[in-house]
């Protein structure tokens, strides 16, 4: 065998020694909106998570391996949700499942069987719908509210104050429609009156017919079940026909894109219900841990906001999973981990996961966007 052929062969077997492929890494695997309009919501649960990666790989990684978050995009497509999950678990074999956004997507999965196939679980999905967690699904690890009780809080918040005339505006797919059965329970307990209702269809801001529709029933506040870009949408069109109803959003519409996509004076008075704390609140620990570590490890040109906060929550808890779950963690072992967690303090929020319960978080908050654009609590 000549030196070439001696050499080529070794620089083939030490390729699979280097950092970016080393077997010893602990992978874990986001399939998200990167492209459409959710890409800001994907790439901010990214950012989140990296960010909190990063802190932990700096000092050392768990029991001495490093995280290694991979990614690919499904533009909040259903199916291709579904097929990437499948095609990142032949070919990555990651731990866990991290951030998969979107309700319809996730119950893909779930009717699908393909997170009990795979015998992966999911960690901090973002959806908040009670369909994919009743009954609690073995392998999905939720680390926010539920639709149903940010829209309670919102109907708690506005109904006693006189705001009895309701109306929703809702995305239709599963996501939407979990959020106006909610809405419907919410107002028997309430004494409000659900007077319209209005849809549009998932991916697409095509909004008119709707405003018409809840225009047209004069209500005194809108509860809108939807996206960012459909909630932008909705409320500058809504605000053009002059009617001033109170409209409030869930946390998956994101303030500070809204103003950016119709200005400050067409969005102030909105309402977000939020399912993790203000980005902005110090005297939060895991804001602080936040603010701290994104001065020391930049995640490019991303906003602070409730998502990027919402994707270092649900990394938090899945590192620290991780780490109880010891040396070389299995997906079947880091599932069996998740779900004994117990009472996990985040940094003045807990999570907490049973065999019972695998919704680890009821924290909510209603926010409003004020005259400067700031969120106002």
């Amino acid at each position: 065998m000549t030196f070439r052929q001696i050499f080529a062969r070794l620089a083939i077997t030490g390729a699979t020694l280097l950092p970016g492929v080393a077997a010893a890494d602990i992978v874990i695997a986001q399939v998200a909106p990167f492209s459409g309009p959710l890409a800001p919501t994907g790439n901010n649960m990214k950012a989140g998570a990296q960010l909190c990666f990063d802190a932990v790989n700096a000092a050392g990684g768990i029991n001495g391996e490093k995280i290694r978050l991979i990614t690919t995009d499904d533009g909040y497509k259903t199916s291709e949700t579904v097929r990437l999950v499948q095609e990142m678990t032949r070919e990555h074999h990651p731990v866990a499942f991290f951030g998969i956004v979107g309700t319809g997507n996730v119950e893909g999965l779930i009717k699908g069987n393909i997170l009990a196939r795979a015998g992966i679980p999911l960690v901090a999905a973002r959806t908040g719908a009670t369909s994919v967690n009743t009954p609690v699904h073995p392998w999905l690890f939720l680390t926010r509210a539920s639709y149903a009780q940010e829209i309670r809080k919102t109907v708690e918040q506005f109904v006693p104050l006189g705001y009895r005339r309701v109306a929703v505006f809702y995305q239709n797919d599963p996501f939407g429609l979990d959020g106006l059965q909610g809405l419907e329970n919410a107002l028997q307990q309430s004494g409000g009156e659900l007077v319209a209702k209005g849809s549009y269809e998932k991916n697409t801001v095509q909004v008119e017919n709707a405003v018409k529709t809840i225009a047209g029933a004069s209500p005194q506040l809108v509860v809108m079940v939807s996206n960012t870009a459909a909630s932008s949408e909705f409320v500058k069109q809504f605000r053009a026909t002059g009617n001033h109803a109170q409209l409030s959003t869930i946390s998956v519409t994101d303030g500070g894109q809204v103003i950016q996509k119709i200005g400050v004076d067409t969005a102030r008075g909105l309402a977000i219900s939020q399912v993790v704390p203000d980005p902005a609140n110090m005297s939060v620990l895991l804001i602080r841990e936040i603010q701290d570590r994104l001065k020391k490890y930049p995640q490019g040109n991303v906003t602070l906001n409730h998502t990027l906060v919402e994707g270092y929550l649900g990394a938090k808890v899945l590192v620290e999973a991780l780490r109880l779950a010891g040396p070389k963690p299995t997906a079947k072992k880091l599932r069996d981990t998740l779900e004994g967690i117990g009472q996990f303090d985040a940094g003045g929020l807990n999570i907490g996961f049973s065999p019972n319960n695998h919704r680890g978080s009821a924290y909510t908050d209603i926010t409003i966007i004020g005259r400067n654009g700031k969120l106002l609590r």
